[in-house]
């Protein structure tokens, strides 16, 4: 049964190589949804081409990240809502903040930011979120533009604390097999503490490759393959106690993205959502 859903990946990346058979591989290992998320406007027609090809089997997701905020163009924004209308399924990513890159610098990255969140809040379409080493400018951001109701924080490496806020506000988290690097287990034990009706998974590929041991899909070149997804995920299992975390996973991200229930049915109240685990 292909009962896996990687959250977050860039099928669309060159460096993955054929998409048919990176797709094929995913299928076989038991992956039967992704979201392919965009990072800038010259990747936004291959994502699309994607969708087209795997119907049901790619979401797709349109934006421009914080690292290509300065590539954005005039009129980008009715592009993207163009292409967000086109189809009801798809969301808006990979955006964000990133204080790591030296540039674009942050000012850049700002206003574009801002404009997806508000065009993700004009269309109520789920929002992935890219954020690195700028929790404060996250928050500064979010006075001016709130999320949406429904956001993602993907590769999620912030605290326990952090989350709390986040909760609050809509936000679910998705786990990526880098943080099952032993120096990595701060963030598994912040995962552990967050609801587990939040905890989304998702490979980042061809990025964040997990250790040696949990690769079953090797690419050369250090890239990580999305079929990787359901051995991260039950490794992931096993840290959270959830045997089930397959089955777990890909209905919160169908809750996360909006699928199945209809729109504006498919949340809790937040107060329910957004209590952690042993608080």
């Amino acid at each position: 049964m292909n009962h896996w859903f990687d959250a977050h990946n860039h099928l669309q990346d060159p460096r993955l190589g054929d998409a048919a058979s990176v797709v094929s591989a995913m299928r076989e290992a038991g992956v039967g949804r992704c979201v392919v998320n965009a990072t800038r406007e010259d990747d936004w027609e291959n994502v699309s081409k994607l969708a087209v090809d795997y119907a049901d089997f790619v979401i797709p997701a349109y934006g421009i990240h914080p690292w290509h905020a300065h590539t954005a163009s005039d009129g980008w924004q009715d592009r993207l809502r163009k292409l967000l209308k086109e189809n009801p399924h798809a969301s808006i990513g990979e955006c964000g903040l990133d204080r790591w890159v030296e540039s674009p610098e942050i000012e850049v990255q700002r206003p574009i930011f801002l404009d997806q969140l508000a065009i993700a809040r004009e269309l109520d379409r789920t929002v992935t979120i890219h954020c690195l080493k700028a929790w404060g400018p996250l928050f500064d951001a979010f006075q001016e533009s709130p999320p949406p109701r429904r956001f993602l924080m993907h590769s999620y490496h912030g605290s326990i604390e952090t989350a709390r806020q986040l909760l609050e506000m809509g936000a679910w988290f998705s786990f990526s097999g880098h943080f099952l690097q032993e120096r990595k287990s701060s963030v598994r034990d912040t995962f552990r503490q967050l609801p587990h009706d939040r905890i989304l998974l998702e490979t980042d590929a061809p990025d964040m490759l997990p250790p040696a041991d949990a690769i079953t899909h090797p690419l050369p070149s250090g890239c990580n393959h999305p079929a990787n997804l359901p051995s991260i995920g039950r490794r992931l299992g096993a840290s959270l106690e959830r045997p089930d975390i397959a089955a777990l996973t890909r209905r919160n991200a169908e809750r996360c993205f909006g699928f199945r229930s209809p729109l504006g049915n498919d949340l809790p109240p937040p107060a329910a959502a957004g209590r952690l685990r042993g608080s």
